[in-house]
């Protein structure tokens, strides 16, 4: 099983896509909401499996990701995808859909880079050194703990899951068999004519 942690550099948006289409679910997912007896708690995981299940996705309220990191990990990325390609391209992963993609004829404005387990500090340094062989400390310190937080609440969703399933006693071994995966995607990247 593989966990995708993804985020994507801001861009500005055309007024007219400003209001979604879809209303997504929004569940609090932040510790206090989650402070609760055992009705409710059974009540709350099965709202995330509905969510699930329904729309494949929702927006979680956390409290894991304070405002300081979400802007530090914004500027990773962008700092990231500032590198030249041919930095970038050094990032090669033998698993399907990770390391780098970009500079496709087919989706010349999109840009995607992946990080296998970077939520040990190893494999975190070691990015770092491929793509900034001088180091980047501000860069390796923001994915880190940015990657360890969304890892906690990956985590915490698998469990909600498997309680509302009925299979709590079985998380730990599922659990154990996913390679979380740092995503990072930039929509309208440089084109070149």
């Amino acid at each position: 099983m593989r966990v995708v942690v993804s985020f994507n550099v801001p861009l500005s948006i055309s007024p007219q896509f400003k209001e979604p289409q879809i209303k997504l679910p929004v569940i609090d997912l932040s510790s206090k909401s989650l402070d609760l007896n055992l009705s409710s708690w059974v009540t709350k995981c099965e709202e995330v499996r509905h969510a699930l299940e329904e729309y494949r996705c929702f927006i979680a309220v956390y409290d894991g990701v304070s405002r300081e990191l979400r802007d530090a990990i914004f500027l990773a990325s962008q700092e990231l995808f500032n590198l030249p390609t041919e930095v970038k391209a050094l990032n090669i992963l033998d698993t399907p859909y990770s390391g780098y993609s970009g500079q496709q004829a087919m989706l010349p404005l999109y840009e995607s880079l992946g990080i296998e387990d970077v939520t040990t500090t190893e494999v975190a340094e070691s990015f770092t050194k491929l793509m900034w062989p001088s180091g980047n400390q501000s860069f390796c310190e923001s994915v880190l703990m940015y990657s360890k937080a969304v890892a906690e609440l990956d985590q915490l969703v698998m469990k909600m899951v498997a309680k509302s399933y009925g299979i709590e006693e079985h998380y730990e071994s599922i659990w154990g068999k996913c390679l979380v995966v740092l995503d990072d995607n930039r929509f309208g990247g440089n084109v070149k004519n």
